[in-house]
């Protein structure tokens, strides 16, 4: 892969009324904290341009019209890659890209049939976003659990604290 794009969804509408979803500047700052200096690490704001709700398929559409010459990739942990099904435009996805699917401690086994599936298998970590917003919501260190530079960020919007 000659570039790896890190896409902020606008309005993730799978989300919206299910969880609290950050500020997408808050988003856009932590993206930016995480993959500072990393030579092909990309962040995206396409789908903050488009505007309204995110839907991946319209991404990849508009990032193939881009680059009508690159192989798309779409990199998603297992847990995300079995809820394709449930994706507006699912069926798009498998024209579109390949999706490379990274294996994660207790995700369920599934399949995409008719998509072209390849699987990165990770040294588990046993954590999540989720724990790391009810440490965070709780009062709990997350040291060395994310980079410095994203705690900064993370202490500076005052994320998934119980206080505003």
């Amino acid at each position: 892969m000659d570039r790896l794009l890190f896409v902020i969804s606008n309005i993730p509408w799978q989300k919206v009324g299910e969880r609290l979803v950050s500020p997408a500047a808050a988003r856009v700052a932590m993206v930016e904290a995480a993959i500072a200096a990393r030579a092909g690490f990309e962040l995206s704001r396409i789908e903050l341009e488009r505007g309204g709700e995110s839907y991946m398929a319209e991404t990849l559409v508009e990032l193939q019209e881009h680059n009508p010459h690159s192989d798309l990739f779409l990199i998603l942990g297992a847990d995300a890659a079995a809820g394709i099904p449930t994706w507006r435009k699912a069926e798009r996805l498998a024209q579109l890209a390949t999706l490379v699917v990274v294996d994660r401690p207790g995700a369920p086994p599934f399949e995409l049939p008719g998509f072209r599936v390849e699987r990165v298998t990770m040294p588990a970590l046993a954590i999540s976003s989720t724990e790391l917003r009810e440490r965070l919501r709780t009062g709990r260190s997350v040291d060395w659990l994310v980079p410095d530079a994203v705690q900064s960020v993370l202490d500076t919007w005052r994320l998934y604290r119980d206080e505003p």
